[in-house]
């Protein structure tokens, strides 16, 4: 498709070199409103040609950029930040208008963009090398780390802001260069994080933006001698596919895959504020969150007390478009996404679950829009599809268990392990149950876990490596051992 207008998306393209463009082929794909299902812009598909000028206008970049002062470095990643919280409103409404997520979701994740620039300003001055007492006096050795090189960064719609400048502020921090490949989806979001590291001052070709066919670019991007490491955050079937694709170049890769967090509330927690803040995460971002609280698992003493209050907070919850100033939860991003929520929510029923909330689409919103009203199942077994696939949709599954150890074995019972939760007033409870989880991540009485200074990962798979604090930092640079006799 060719399309001179490129409506929501003007002034933006690919951005190679310093440079906004179009494709060199000219072609553009649609992007869809999810809350009305029309055409509201255009992004440009790139072509082989401009996959690789990205390619060569980061590695040229990268000679200068890995030995620029890290006090450079720091103050243009300071610049970004402040940039970023500047644009926050006119931000928030492009990420509204491609997603459908509310504005104030909108507003608060562009504030996590600027804390991820702020805190990779900080710790890019502080790459710190060892040095070793040799066994001889006359030997001195020291281990030192260096960037790895250009960086093929791939990242998902559900948070078209806060993903790719996680990957994109570490690699910078760390003195690599960066090629990123945003979904299609809402790609304007990773646009307007472009923008400001440009209005910042970031050097033409430290940061490059390709959009088009997820597929042709990987395969171009992962086949390049000249990325050194790749970075995704999406499904974990196409996380299979990118470590095959990096495996012929034996290149670096951290991944954040899927999730299917489960939560654990035990019979001595404080129940009925444990449910509110279930419910209340659980439909945040439209239940689109990796690392969203989706399978709920209550000791069966406390269970009726929590489906009460769980269902009352569902119900409460205003479903509209995402600029409406009142809307608590928005359409799903696509459709595809709310076929997929509707065929687990009928599978579960047919397994004997029942349905408290929801299940349909909410009344007063018209005939187009991706709106599914928060839906709450009751007694889900655990052969229904919504215990072992990631629903990724505003849909909870919640279930009884009488001990200890069986919610453990329910917990563990995915192949899955990015973040858990769980409820108690009791520390050995807190400590048995936290350590015994196989997750990357567990909350305790808490469900808002993700922050800057603090690594974001799982485990199985669910992914490998870390993104955020320190640990994030880690993933972006190679270990040189330096042996010297004087």
């Amino acid at each position: 498709m060719k399309r001179d207008d490129i409506g929501l998306y003007s002034g933006f393209g690919l951005f190679i070199n310093g440079q906004w463009r179009d494709a060199t082929g000219g072609e553009v794909r649609e992007v869809i409103d999810p809350t009305n299902e029309e055409v509201i812009g255009f992004i440009p598909v790139a072509t082989l040609v401009d996959i690789e000028e990205a390619v060569d206008a980061a590695a040229v970049a990268f000679r200068a950029w890995r030995n620029t002062s890290p006090w450079e470095r720091s103050t243009l990643l300071q610049r970004t930040a402040t940039l970023i919280r500047e644009r926050n409103e006119e931000n928030a409404r492009l990420m509204s208008s491609e997603t459908g997520k509310p504005l104030a979701q909108a507003r608060g994740e562009l504030n996590d963009v600027a804390d991820q620039f702020d805190w990779y300003a900080g710790e890019t001055q502080r790459i710190y090398g060892q040095t070793f007492q040799a066994r001889v006096p006359e030997v001195r050795m020291t281990v030192r780390f260096e960037p790895v090189g250009v960086v093929a960064a791939f990242s998902a719609w559900n948070f078209p802001a806060l993903l790719p400048s996680r990957k994109i502020a570490a690699a910078l921090a760390a003195g690599c260069t960066v090629v990123v490949k945003p979904a299609s989806e809402a790609a304007g979001s990773c646009m307007a994080v472009v923008q400001a590291l440009h209005d910042a001052g970031m050097p033409p070709g430290t940061v490059n933006l390709v959009t088009g066919d997820s597929g042709f670019i990987s395969e171009v991007l992962a086949s390049s001698p000249k990325v050194a490491k790749i970075t995704l955050t999406g499904s974990t079937t196409v996380g299979r596919k990118m470590l095959h694709l990096a495996a012929e170049g034996i290149k670096r890769v951290s991944m954040e895959l899927g999730g299917h967090a489960p939560v654990l509330v035990f019979e001595d927690a404080d129940v009925e504020a444990a449910a509110e803040q279930c419910a209340r995460f659980k439909y945040r971002n439209c239940g689109q969150v990796c690392a969203s609280p989706s399978r709920f698992f209550v000791h069966e003493s406390v269970y009726p007390r929590f489906l009460e209050r769980f269902v009352q907070v569902a119900r409460s919850l205003k479903v509209g478009p995402g600029m409406a100033a009142d809307t608590d939860v928005g359409p799903m991003a696509n459709r595809r996404g709310l076929v997929h929520a509707q065929s687990l929510i009928a599978n579960a029923l047919e397994c004997g679950a029942s349905l408290l909330a929801g299940g349909v689409r909410p009344e007063g919103l018209g005939t187009k829009g991706y709106y599914l009203a928060p839906t709450v199942l009751a007694d889900v077994p655990q052969n229904a599809r919504i215990m072992q696939d990631e629903p990724f949709a505003p849909v909870a599954p919640i279930a009884p268990f009488a001990s200890f150890d069986e919610a453990i074995n329910l917990a563990n019972a995915t192949p899955y392990g990015l973040a858990s939760y769980l409820f108690t007033s009791s520390l050995k409870t807190a400590t048995l149950a936290s350590e015994a989880i196989e997750a990357g991540m567990v909350g305790v009485n808490e469900l808002a876990i993700a922050s800057a200074e603090m690594p974001f990962g799982g485990v199985k798979d669910s992914g490998m490596g870390r993104e955020g604090g320190a640990l994030g930092l880690r993933d972006y640079l190679e270990a040189k051992y330096i042996k010297t006799r004087l």
